[in-house]
């Protein structure tokens, strides 16, 4: 069983609030926008983390975390990317990678916007965590966490502050 932090688009922002809502899990993802490598290794010296790059991360961050990632996590196959969309509105390239990988929980960020919506076509769950940082239109920075246990998504919660 695994404890799960999701964040995306912290855009250079990882501050207390964040911090307190993620101190219990195990693992934190993050689904791109770290916004710079400092950020990163910061989010990494709190907790093991597993993320991709996003469209605003430069060099520093795509050195240390790659575009797209399909990885196990207890018996789930996840497939994380930072653009995504979501079902019936996919990006052409998450498309291909969804259908290719064919995840039980695909992962992305970029829109700001929280989603936690199932896909029944595709037989997944797709996971938006929002946005965790303070630079974007939203209004509400919201991030995730979970429980996966015995190939099942559990006790899903979302943290919301103010921007």
């Amino acid at each position: 069983m695994a404890y799960i932090g999701l964040i995306s688009d912290t855009h250079g922002y990882f501050d207390e609030k964040l911090r307190k809502f993620l101190e219990p899990v195990d693992v934190v993802w993050h689904a791109g926008d770290f916004g710079t490598g400092a950020v990163a290794q910061e989010i990494a010296a709190f907790k093991p983390l597993v993320g991709v790059y996003g469209n605003c991360d430069g060099y520093d961050v795509r050195d240390y975390h790659p575009v797209m990632h399909f990885f196990e996590q207890d018996g789930m196959s996840v497939l994380m990317t930072h653009i995504g969309g979501y079902p019936g509105r996919y990006d052409y390239r998450a498309l291909r990678l969804i259908e290719a990988y064919r995840p039980q929980i695909f992962v992305c960020g970029h829109s700001h916007i929280l989603k936690v919506v199932r896909d029944k076509h595709y037989d997944m769950m797709v996971l938006n965590p929002g946005a965790a940082g303070i630079q974007g239109f939203h209004l509400v920075r919201t991030a995730l966490r979970f429980r996966i246990e015995d190939g099942q998504l559990k006790d899903m919660e979302v943290g919301e502050w103010e921007r």
